[in-house]
């Protein structure tokens, strides 16, 4: 599968620094990383695979000390790296060494520009090469040792390919216009910061479907999500594997008072009755008896703790129409025209021409360029229709106080 390609471990100081001092002459790398998140309750960086024409290379960060030479090629703006999907490699490595990867070329957004129905690597390295890759370990827990010859063997194959992958995809992406539009988006993928685990009081809000408890589900959701996260770190592990999040509403949702009580709602062969019934139970009564006031639901990273004003519905209605019909016409991902929150950023500020619409949180030059014109031919037909509504609504308004008169 990778033929007279060598592989190269590097496994201690002296070698990284020698590696990158190596690696800061070429034009362009591939890199991509593995985590153990599926496995511990603070996740890390395990493994950095990165590939050029010659090797493919694994770090192994859990035995260098110093990780200075890699945080300077890395951000050494002059050697390109290919990844795919990048947007999680760039916060572990931030999170984990303070490092971010500069001029980044992501095959995943690359991929969504050109509308392949399947955009994983692994699909994309056996559409345009007929090579399947082994995808049993993606939820191995990277953080043992030693590893094992398999598990080096699917390493490198996520980035030996990829050097291929991005020089096809990059061609493709020159001939359909679009080269110019995934650079922008790289560029700024790149600046996206790890959002963390710093704990915040309104976090269990986070739980999937919390937002349909009623104050009294919140208050018992927020001592289930307490007791678990607690057990998830004395554990090491993962919270969702401790309890999943469905478990936790269901039980808010029923406020079992006793064991009894909470045999209906999970089944006492469970590991959770088994194992936590009594302390869910516990939980319950406690979540029931506490006076503290429910936080507001956490704001999105993305959103930069802005207050949103509210969107004009019918202005929304007429983009996502325009979006989803171009979509279907391009035969492009809707993401890549514009997301929802884009289209309500677009119709909260409702620009009537393009310096305005530049102004939109969000939105890109790309974009700007490509669909200005029709944005603002939309804005100015919804706000013709609003106008065009005013004269009619000052007409109802006086018949209805005209016919309250006569009935007086």
């Amino acid at each position: 599968m990778f033929g007279d390609t060598p592989l190269v471990m590097i496994e201690d100081d002296a070698g990284l620094a020698s590696l990158c001092e190596e690696l800061s002459q070429r034009d362009t790398i591939a890199v991509d990383t593995e985590s153990d998140s599926f496995h511990h309750y603070q996740e890390k960086v395990c493994l950095i695979q990165i590939s050029d024409l010659d090797r493919d290379y694994i770090v192994d960060p859990l035995q260098i000390t110093d990780m200075g030479p890699l945080k300077a090629l890395f951000e050494d703006g002059r050697v390109r790296k290919l990844l795919h999907g990048a947007d999680y490699d760039i916060v572990c490595l931030k999170r984990d060494y303070d490092i971010a990867l500069n001029n980044i070329f992501d095959t995943m957004i690359a991929a969504q520009f050109l509308a392949f129905p399947k955009i994983g690597l692994a699909d994309l390295i056996d559409h345009f090469f007929g090579i399947r890759l082994e995808k049993k370990y993606q939820r191995h827990d990277w953080s043992q040792r030693p590893l094992e010859p398999e598990h080096l063997l699917y390493a490198r194959g996520d980035t030996h390919w990829l050097l291929a992958v991005a020089e096809v995809l990059e061609y493709k992406l020159a001939r359909a216009g679009w080269l110019d539009a995934v650079l922008e988006e790289c560029a700024v993928l790149q600046t996206r910061e790890w959002s963390g685990r710093t704990a915040h009081a309104s976090d269990f809000l986070r739980v999937k479907q919390a937002s349909t408890l009623d104050d009294e589900g919140k208050r018992v959701l927020r001592a289930l999500w307490e007791y678990r996260d607690e057990q998830a770190r004395r554990m090491d592990r993962p919270a969702f594997k401790v309890l999943p999040g469905h478990t936790l509403i269901d039980i808010a949702r029923a406020r079992p008072r006793d064991l009894d009580a909470l045999a209906g709602v999970v089944r006492e062969r469970s590991s959770a009755y088994r194992r936590h019934g009594k302390a869910l139970v516990e939980a319950v009564l406690a979540g029931l008896a506490d006076e503290r006031p429910i936080p507001s639901p956490p704001r999105s990273p993305s959103r930069g703790g802005r207050t949103q004003a509210r969107a004009d519905d019918h202005l929304l209605g007429l983009l996502k129409a325009w979006r989803n019909d171009l979509v279907e016409r391009e035969g492009v991902a809707p993401v890549v025209v514009a997301n929802n929150q884009l289209l309500k950023d677009i119709a909260t500020v409702a620009p009537t021409d393009i310096e305005t619409l530049r102004t939109v949180p969000g939105i890109r030059r790309w974009q700007v360029d490509a669909y200005g014109d029709a944005i603002i031919e939309l804005v100015r037909a919804a706000n013709q229709r609003a106008s065009d509504d005013k004269p009619r609504r000052r007409r109802r308004r006086r018949r209805r106080r005209s016919s309250g008169d006569q009935g007086e």
